[in-house]
C-alpha cells in the first residue's frame, strides 16, 4: 500500500512568556492510501496540534513531514496553501461556513479558488450539487447556513472539504458539536467516502466514532504511546464488539 503521509520525529514546541512548552515531542508514524486514521488522547496531550502540524496548517519545530512524498517544511507558503487547496480536505468542529454564502456556494468556493481545478464554473457547481445528493441534503443547497440543522450543515462541511477531490481529509472533532443521531449519520458518511477510496486523519473524543476507523493512535503528553489496529469496519453488527475491544485497549493505554 502507497504511503501518502510520512512523520519522522515531528516536534512542535511554544514559547510562553520565555517558558517552552513542548507540546509534539519526536511523534513518528505513517498513513496509508485508504486508510482511516483516528487520534485520541487526553485533553490537552497533542491531538489537535498533530493534525495541524501534518497537514500544514501550523509550522514544526522540527522533524520531517512528507505529503505525497514531497517536504511540506520545504515549500513556499504559497506552495503549501495550494497544496492545502487542492489536495488536502478539512472538516472541523466549528463550521467555518461564510454566512452570506448558500451552503452550496460554500461548498463550491474552494473549486472556484483553485488553480489545479480545470472544471468550468458550470461543471464545479454540478459536482457540488453531485456531492450534496450523495450526501442526502441536496434540498438546502440555496439555504443560508443559519437556516440548516448543525448535523445537515456538517454534511455540507463533508461536501467542501471533498471538492477539489483531495488525495486526504483532516477531521478535528468533526462529531464534537452534534447531538448522537447526527454524529452518527455524520461518521456513516465519512465511512462510505472512506470505503470509496478517501484517505481520512480524524480527532476525536468519542470511542464509538474511533471504532469505525481502520486504526487508533493514542498520544499522551505529545507523545505516541501505542496504535491499535482495527479492520475495516463493514457491518453494523461488528460495532459492539469493536468498541468493546478499543474500550479496554485504550484503558489499557491509561484512558
Amino acid at each position: 500500500m502507497k504511503k501518502i503521509l510520512e512523520v519522522t520525529d515531528l516536534c512542535k514546541t511554544y514559547v510562553i512568556n520565555k517558558r517552552q512548552n513542548n507540546v509534539l515531542k519526536n511523534v513518528s508514524f505513517s498513513i496509508d492510501e485508504g486508510e482511516m486514521v483516528a487520534v485520541m488522547g487526553p485533553s490537552g496531550s497533542g491531538k489537535s496540534t498533530l493534525l495541524y502540524t501534518v497537514s500544514g496548517m501550523d509550522s514544526m519545530t522540527a522533524g520531517e513531514v512528507k505529503f505525497g512524498g514531497r517536504d511540506i517544511a520545504k515549500l513556499k507558503a504559497n506552495q503549501l496553501a495550494e497544496l492545502r487547496l487542492d489536495e488536502m480536505g478539512f472538516i472541523f468542529q466549528q463550521m467555518y461556513m461564510l454566512k452570506n454564502l448558500t451552503v452550496l456556494d460554500n461548498i463550491v468556493l474552494p473549486a472556484r479558488q483553485s488553480k489545479a481545478n480545470t472544471l468550468s464554473a458550470k461543471e464545479k457547481t454540478e459536482y457540488g450539487k453531485e456531492l450534496m445528493r450523495k450526501l442526502g441534503i441536496i434540498e438546502i443547497a440555496d439555504n443560508d447556513i443559519n437556516e440548516v440543522s448543525g448535523g445537515q450543515l456538517q454534511r455540507a462541511c463533508i461536501c467542501r472539504s471533498m471538492i477539489n477531490k483531495p488525495k486526504m481529509i483532516f477531521a478535528d472533532e468533526p462529531t464534537g458539536a452534534l447531538n448522537r443521531t447526527s454524529s452518527e449519520e455524520v461518521m456513516e458518511e465519512l465511512r462510505k467516502i472512506n470505503n470509496e477510496g478517501a484517505t481520512i486523519m480524524l480527532v476525536t473524543h468519542d470511542v464509538k466514532v474511533a471504532a469505525k476507523c481502520t486504526r487508533v493512535m493514542f498520544i499522551v503528553d505529545g507523545n505516541i504511546k501505542g496504535e491499535y489496529n482495527l479492520s475495516r469496519f463493514e457491518k453494523d453488527t461488528e460495532l459492539r464488539e469493536r468498541e468493546r475491544s478499543l474500550n479496554n485497549w485504550l484503558l489499557e493505554m491509561g484512558w
